[in-house]
């Protein structure tokens, strides 16, 4: 009897065990051999995305601008203007040639709103809206992308 349970358990994990065939096999080795980097079914390799110093400033200035927009709807004292943001002037872009006279003049309004907001604290909301609004300007025309997650920067 106890060789009997001892066949049918070596039967049972016998069964679980997969087999593999020699097309399974070939096609294992035809894959490309960084499969991490290639995207599925294109033949192409998956390229990581690199923000340009622009594209990294401004993830920057959304943030600062998030954590100063809740200081102003708090009524919390505001700090000192971000010199960082003055950067806006000589970041790389990802593409040169939108670095135009319309988008130096709409971050000069922008650096000037922000300035704005740190030098004349009593109008805050004020200048911080508009300092939202020299963003749309420029997104609107520029790279549209971000536009609903700047209008979320307002304050009512």
């Amino acid at each position: 009897m106890k060789s009997f349970y001892l066949l049918a358990l070596a039967v049972i994990l016998g069964s679980c065990v997969r087999f593999e065939s020699k097309e399974d096999d070939k096609a294992a080795q035809e894959q490309p051999a960084d499969t991490a980097k290639a995207v599925a079914g294109t033949g192409k390799k998956f390229e990581m995305y690199q923000m340009s110093e622009m594209s990294l400033l401004m993830e920057q200035m959304y943030v600062d601008n998030q954590r100063l927009r809740d200081r102003i709807g708090k009524g919390e004292k505001i700090g000192e203007f971000p010199q960082h943001f003055l950067d806006i002037h000589k970041a790389v872009m990802t593409d040169e040639a939108e670095n135009d006279a319309f988008f130096k003049e709409q971050a000069a309004q922008f650096i000037k709103a922000q300035q704005l907001i740190y030098s004349d604290p009593a109008n805050a909301k004020k200048h911080f809206n508009e300092g939202v609004d020299a963003c749309l300007k420029c997104h609107e025309v520029k790279c549209g992308g971000p536009i609903p997650r700047i209008k979320k920067l307002y304050i009512e």
